[in-house]
């Protein structure tokens, strides 16, 4: 695999497979334990898939994308469908393509 596959598989298990209810419900308030948890498992998976240093940094960015607050805003401000009946479904999306995203940027940026 490429270090971009292996970075999306690391992504896709440590969100969608390793994240548990509790976390899903609580890690959008930043100082919560449960934010701190889903990072870490990001991190982890990350770590092992890209190395320790992306693992370090895309948690950390990935604790902060969690708040949705980048989410809300681009949905507001750029997108311009904060209030679309589908709302839910376009935050998930987003969610993820600015995850995704941030791990195409680390390693294009760090060479593969």
């Amino acid at each position: 695999m490429t270090p971009f596959e292996r970075g999306l598989v690391a992504h896709l298990v440590a969100d969608w497979v390793l994240q548990n209810d509790w976390m899903a419900r609580n890690k959008t308030r930043l100082w919560h334990p449960a934010a701190w948890t889903h990072a870490a498992i990001q991190a982890l998976c990350l770590g092992l898939a890209l190395g320790w240093l992306a693992g370090l940094v895309l948690g950390m960015i990935h604790l902060l994308i969690d708040t949705r607050l980048p989410v809300a805003w681009w949905m507001r401000w750029f997108k311009r469908c904060s209030q679309a009946p589908e709302v839910g479904s376009i935050a998930i999306w987003l969610d993820q393509t600015v995850h995704i995203g941030c791990i195409a940027l680390w390693v294009a940026l760090a060479g593969g």
